[in-house]
């Protein structure tokens, strides 16, 4: 039997990844299963984006790329950033990745190491804990409670840091909670901060153009520019174009950590594509008007499924200020039994239960370092999500 290298074993499939699986299996056998577990986009990517993906194609750009990223976008990501947040950045600030995954691994690649400690603040989005274990350090998760929206607590954070803590990966809006950080959230957190110069700072802004209501996007070093030589912000166009599948993201930070991220990036994959480049560029530099729109939509979504689950009973549901998930707490329905004869004692079993007997999938909280909930994606039409809540209705009022 192969004998593989330790770091394999200490990752496994994400959760959501699996549930996603076990519904297409259903759903080949004909079940109709209404699918809530992936954070995808179902709006289409924007035709002018394709085109210029279509055109590049075209006249050739389809050499291989400069390591960290072409020249355009880089400039545009570096505007894009000085103009949101007000901190001048240069296109050499920036490296272009494989998607935010990437720039998430080049990261926790080139600063943990053995005995490092990385900070998550739980609920948190799976692959920070297996990037983290990957890398041969230890996830520290500091839970932040719905009562708490789902915020970090400066006490909690100043608590949880010790002399091995490396880095701190702040995600807001979260996946899967769908929290926002205020901007007198993220100041109480960069005073804490200040009190520990060893230790880094990992923003991903990913959802940052996800917001309802007078929800705003603040990202740490807007508040704390001070932070500069620590902290290192990431997005990508993956969740506001709808451009999963395209797999583009960046990091922007200070000059030895790009360096060190791009040594990462040149031993793993090289350059990213240059027809996804191209695309992205159309992205961030072409109009924007729709992204109102779309945030409008997963508005109405939300504001639909959360309202429909907290007439259920056994369920309590946070309302969101962004991303595409609501995160319901499902502690009431804990040690009832389904029709099924399934006895519920943890939200891994409420989700497979659902999705067998009530045929929708959703990911269980204990995926996302937060029992007992469970993640549901509005990334969906209102009428399949308006039937999806019904299904959940009508399953948590057949238990026993």
């Amino acid at each position: 039997m192969t004998e593989f290298a330790n770091r394999i074993g200490r990752t496994e499939l994400a959760a959501t990844f699996a549930m996603a699986a076990r519904a297409r299996a259903l759903q080949a056998q004909g079940m109709d299963i209404i699918s809530l577990s992936l954070g995808e986009p179902d709006f289409p990517t924007p035709g002018h984006v394709v085109d210029a993906a279509h055109e590049a194609a075209k006249r050739g750009d389809t050499k291989y790329p400069p390591l960290n990223g072409s020249e355009p976008l880089r400039t545009a990501v570096a505007q894009k950033f000085t103009r949101e947040h007000g901190i001048a950045t240069r296109p050499q600030d920036v490296l272009v990745t494989n998607g935010g995954k990437q720039g998430i691994f080049n990261v926790i690649m080139s600063l943990v190491g053995e005995a490092d400690e990385v900070i998550i603040p739980a609920p948190s989005w799976a692959g920070y804990e297996q990037t983290v274990k990957f890398a041969g350090g230890t996830p520290v998760f500091v839970p932040c409670p719905q009562e708490h929206g789902f915020v970090l607590q400066p006490e909690a954070l100043a608590n949880a840091i010790s002399g091995r803590t490396k880095l701190l990966i702040l995600n807001y809006p979260s996946n899967p909670s769908g929290a926002v950080l205020s901007r007198a959230a993220l100041t109480a957190l960069a005073e804490v901060l200040r009190q520990y110069p060893h230790v880094w700072v990992l923003s991903d802004d990913i959802y940052e153009h996800l917001l309802f209501g007078s929800a705003r996007h603040e990202t740490l070093l807007g508040v704390a520019p001070d932070l500069a030589n620590r902290v290192v912000t990431l997005s990508g166009v993956s969740k506001t174009y709808a451009m999963t599948g395209w797999r583009i993201g960046w990091c922007i930070g200070p000059a030895e950590m790009i360096q060190a991220a791009t040594m990462v990036q040149a031993t793993a994959t090289s350059g990213v594509s240059t027809i996804g480049q191209a695309a992205a560029l159309a992205a961030l530099t072409g109009p924007q008007d729709f992204l109102a729109e779309r945030a409008s939509a997963y508005e109405q979504r939300r504001d639909a499924v959360v309202t429909a689950l907290n007439q259920m009973p056994g369920i309590s549901c946070h309302r969101p200020e962004g991303a595409f998930y609501v995160y319901p707490n499902i502690a009431g329905c804990l040690g009832k039994t389904t029709p099924g004869g399934r006895v519920i004692g943890s939200d891994g079993d409420f989700a497979m239960a659902l999705l067998e007997e009530g045929r929708v999938a959703v990911v269980q909280g204990a995926a996302f370092a937060m029992s007992p909930h469970i993640r549901i994606s509005t990334a969906t039409t209102l009428p399949r999500l308006i039937e999806a809540c019904q299904r959940i209705s009508s399953f948590c009022n057949a238990l026993a």
